[in-house]
Parts: C-alpha cells; sequence; structure tokens
C-alpha cells in the first residue's frame, strides 16, 4: 500500500511538473537581459517589460481587447441572464435543444466557429470590422455566462420570488429586487470567467479582426513570428498574473464546486 501510495504522489508531481514546467520556463525567461529568448537566463533584467509600454501596438491591442470583452460581456449578461433564468425557472417543449444551441458554442471547434463567423458575420452581413469583432466576442462568452448564472439559479429557492408576487409586487421589480440580489456572486463570477474567455480568445479574433484593428492575444502572434526577445515572455507573465488574480476572486465567491455541477 505504501509502494502504491508513493508511485501515486510521483505520479502527481509528474502530472504537475508537466503542466507548470511551461509557465516556469516562461517566467524565468522574461527575465532575460540579452536580446534573444534563453533559458535558463543569463542575467536579471526588466527591461522587457518596460519594453511592453514601449511598443505602441501592444498598448493600442491592449486597448482593443478591453474594450472588445467589456463592451461583449454587457451583451453576454443582457442575453445570458434573461436564457439562464428561463432555462432554471420553467419547464418547456424543446427546453434541451434551446440549451444545447446556447452551449454549442463552446464544444464546436473555435476554428469552425471562427470561419462560419467570417463567412456569415462579415463576408455576407458586411459588418464592420469592431462590430463583428463584437458579436464574436459575445457569442463565445454566453455559454459561460448562461451556464455560471444557471449553476447560481439551481441553488435560488423559487419560492421567495413566489412569495414577492404574492405580496403584489412585479414580475420585473421581483426578477430585480429579489432573484438578482441572490445571484450576485454568480454574475459576478460569470463576468469575471467570460471576460477571461474573451481577453484571452484567439480563435475568433483571427478571423474577425483586419487591417487597424487587431487584439492582444492576435499582435502577440504577430510579434513572434518577427522578434525572438523575451518581450512575448514578459507579456505572458503578466497575462498569468491577471488570470490568477481573477480565478482567485471567482474561487473566494463561488467555490470550484459549482463549475462541477451538472
Amino acid at each position: 500500500m505504501q509502494e502504491k501510495n508513493r508511485g501515486l504522489a510521483l505520479f502527481t508531481f509528474l502530472v504537475f511538473l508537466f503542466l507548470l514546467g511551461p509557465l516556469l520556463i516562461i517566467s524565468l525567461t522574461s527575465f532575460e537581459p540579452g536580446t534573444v529568448l534563453k533559458f535558463p537566463p543569463q542575467g536579471f533584467s526588466l527591461r522587457w517589460y518596460q519594453n511592453i509600454f514601449e511598443v505602441e501596438m501592444f498598448m493600442e491591442t491592449f486597448k482593443t481587447s478591453i474594450f472588445v470583452s467589456l463592451l461583449g460581456n454587457v451583451l453576454a449578461l443582457l442575453l445570458g441572464i434573461p436564457a439562464a433564468y428561463a432555462l432554471s425557472r420553467f419547464q418547456f417543449k424543446g427546453k434541451d435543444a434551446l440549451n444545447a444551441i446556447f452551449i454549442s458554442p463552446v464544444l464546436i471547434p473555435g476554428i469552425v466557429l471562427g470561419f462560419a463567423m467570417l463567412k456569415y458575420v462579415i463576408v455576407i452581413y458586411h459588418l464592420p470590422i469592431y462590430a463583428a469583432l463584437l458579436v464574436g466576442h459575445t457569442v463565445v462568452m454566453l455559454p459561460f455566462i448562461i451556464r455560471v448564472v444557471a449553476s447560481s439559479l439551481s441553488n435560488f429557492d423559487f419560492a421567495i420570488e413566489e412569495a414577492a408576487l404574492s405580496l403584489g409586487a412585479g414580475h420585473f421589480e421581483t426578477f430585480y429586487k429579489v432573484v438578482l440580489p441572490n445571484i450576485r456572486s454568480g454574475i459576478i463570477a460569470a463576468i469575471l470567467i467570460a471576460f477571461l474567455e474573451s481577453f484571452n480568445n484567439v480563435d475568433i479574433s483571427v478571423f474577425m479582426t483586419g487591417p487597424g484593428v487587431s487584439t492582444l492575444p492576435i499582435q502577440m502572434l504577430t510579434y513572434v513570428e518577427n522578434n525572438f526577445d523575451p518581450t512575448i515572455a514578459a507579456i505572458s507573465v503578466l497575462l498569468m498574473i491577471i488570470t490568477g488574480v481573477l480565478m482567485f476572486v471567482i474561487e473566494r465567491l463561488m467555490g470550484l464546486s459549482y463549475f462541477t455541477k451538472r
């Protein structure tokens, strides 16, 4: 039994090493003082972190990614919260099919979804690049909003809502003053998860962007094609820190158990 536990511990260690090893390597190489990406680094320098803010396209595409992620998040919330409420509150014909449609952007390969949106949103309907990019990111965020909010609603006692209605409150007032406050933490977690998915998205963005309009992940790929310095490693470290902070907030708000349900 002891040998079995040792074997399991070794296997677990190797799995964590496989998962975290690349992140550690990227983190260390971001401090390389030279002009070429090296591991192990030949010294310690923050010059490439400074370079992030000196490259204009990084700052411009960062603003674009923030703008698209935030505005797309608002649109996804306006669509996703009512959809999650209807799917959790009511029983109706075609509910499973509708739920599958809402979740499908997660199940369909990103390249396939991106190409389909390029063909119909841009080529056929001729939407401007910014509008098309916003539509694409809203579609990507919607399943995460619906899934997390629906999970939060699964723990909500709808008898409270019925009590408010029986006391004379209207449907909209009850939803606004009774339902939403009780799932506030779920909504915040949904916003954060959807934001991360949108901000780091490549599959949709690579098809939706065009001349003069790009997102930070796409700009990072473009930069790597022509440069081999540690700037991208430095950006990756900053993005890992941001992602870690947001995931910590999500865990504090809801706990990982929310994402293992259903």
